[in-house]
C-alpha cells in the first residue's frame, strides 16, 4: 500500500483504480482508490494471510495505518470490525480519495485522516492495538518508523511490517531485540511479518502520543 518512491509530483494523483476488500462487512466490494506514481497496494493474498493472523484481535481494535497510500490495510481492518483506524499519508489527493471512500461506506466516524509525514506524526491516545508499517521500499524507513511506534506501544500490541522479500535477513536483524516476531512469510517479491513489542523495548522516555 505504500509508495515505492518517497517523492511524487504535485497533482500526479488524478486517475482512479480499485482495491477489493477480502473479508468482513464489505467482503468482495471493490473500492475506488487514487492512482498515484509509485502506489503499491498490499496484494490480496498478503492481506488475507495477515488478517487471518489478526482474526482473534481485530474486532474492536484501534489501528494506525502509517504510509497509508491506497488505505487497503486500514480499510480491510474496518471491514473486519476494527473500532477505529488512523490513516496517515502526506499526499493531499490520496487523503481526499480515502475520505470519499469512507463517506461512501458511511464509516467516517470510525476513522481519522491525517495528511502528514508518518515519521513526525504523533500516535493517537490511547495507544493503538495494531500498527501497519508499509513505507516506500526504496526509502528504507522501516527502522525509523519502528523506533517511533515502539516508544508508545504496549506489550500486547501488534506491529505489521511489509518489506522487499530479498531484504528479509536485513529486516530480521533490524527487528532483533526490539520485537518478537510472531509470524513471518513471503509472497512473491513481498516479505511481511507480524510482531509484538519486546517488553525490554518499553521505556518511559519521550511520548509520541498526542
Amino acid at each position: 500500500m505504500a509508495r515505492k518512491s518517497p517523492r511524487r509530483r504535485a497533482g500526479s494523483a488524478s486517475a482512479t483504480t480499485s482495491i477489493r476488500i477480502i473479508g468482513g462487512e464489505w467482503r468482495g466490494r471493490r473500492l475506488p482508490v487514487t492512482v498515484a506514481e509509485g502506489l503499491r497496494p498490499t496484494p490480496d493474498r498478503v492481506r488475507e494471510t495477515l488478517f487471518n493472523w489478526l482474526a482473534p484481535r481485530i474486532e474492536g481494535a484501534r489501528c494506525v495505518d502509517l504510509f497509508a497510500g491506497t488505505g487497503a490495510l486500514g480499510l480491510e481492518a474496518l471491514s473486519r470490525g476494527a473500532a477505529h483506524v488512523q490513516f496517515v499519508d502526506r499526499d493531499r489527493q490520496v487523503i481526499a480519495s480515502l475520505r470519499a471512500t469512507l463517506d461512501t461506506l458511511h464509516s467516517g466516524a470510525r476513522a481519522t485522516l491525517l495528511q502528514a509525514d508518518a515519521l513526525s506524526t504523533a500516535l493517537p491516545a490511547p495507544a493503538p492495538d495494531i500498527v501497519f508499517i508499509d513505507p516506500p521500499f526504496a526509502a528504507a524507513l522501516h527502522g525509523e518508523a519502528l523506533e517511533r511506534v515502539l516508544r508508545v506501544l504496549p506489550a500486547h500490541a501488534r506491529v505489521y511490517l511489509e518489506y522487499p522479500a530479498e531484504q528479509r535477513e536485513q529486516m530480521l536483524a533490524l527487528l532483533a531485540g526490539r520485537v518478537d516476531i510472531l509470524r513471518d512469510k513471503r509472497a512473491g517479491q513481498v516479505g511481511y511479518c507480524l510482531a509484538q513489542p519486546c517488553r525490554a523495548s518499553e521505556d518511559d522516555g519521550e511520548s509520541l502520543i498526542s
